[in-house]
């Protein structure tokens, strides 16, 4: 059975960028329900438990269609936040040298890639993710993803993302997209992203 995992840290610790109200809910209710309804699919084949969540959501053909729809939105669901709240930190942290390199050779410099992934994010239509992912060839590519998609299906490795699903920010900001985005650069965890370039 998939639990849900505690924060790094605390739920008012992103403020003023992101609320406490907003970190809470988000982590209890929706993640929560993801997490739950992701373990309902999978009770139907228990023998899935037996297979990590990455491999389920690289290859949905390994999952009954029965439930194959459910472990896409509630599988993806459980392994987006996951990433997410790693994503975020309440420290100040700054991309390595690694990663900045990769940042100029991909997109011209660190603020051109900051000004792709806002505009993917905030032009993204309706409710979806825009993502940091590194190919097979090592080379960084800036995407959006409808609902709970994983951009492991398409064969690509998560570097970074920001949930731009409306509860994800709508408590403080309404219906400014933008300004969540521009906000949330605050609060990124370049050290997280920095590792899994490496990786």
């Amino acid at each position: 059975m998939y639990q849900l995992p505690s924060l790094p840290y605390n739920y008012n610790s992103l403020e003023p960028y992101i609320d406490a109200q907003t970190m809470e809910i988000h982590h209890l209710k929706h993640h929560g329900a993801y997490t739950d309804n992701f373990n309902a699919a999978l009770e139907k084949h228990p023998e899935l438990f037996n297979i990590p969540v990455i491999e389920l959501l690289k290859d949905y053909e390994k999952i009954p269609e029965d439930i194959r729809t459910a472990v896409r939105n509630h599988g993806g669901g459980y392994y987006n936040h996951l990433l997410f709240w790693d994503f975020m930190s309440p420290l100040k942290t700054e991309p390595s040298q690694e990663l900045l390199a990769a940042f100029n050779k991909n997109f011209g410099s660190f603020e051109a890639f900051k000004d792709l992934f806002s505009k993917v994010a905030t032009n993204h239509f309706g409710s979806g993710w825009a993502w940091l992912v590194k190919n097979q060839q090592n080379e960084l590519k800036v995407l959006s993803l409808p609902n709970q998609d994983s951009p492991l299906h398409l064969e690509l490795i998560p570097i970074l993302a920001i949930d731009v699903w409306e509860h994800a920010y709508y408590l403080k900001y309404q219906n400014r997209r933008a300004e969540y985005i521009q906000n949330w650069w605050n609060v990124v965890n370049w050290d997280t992203v920095s590792r899994l370039y490496l990786a």
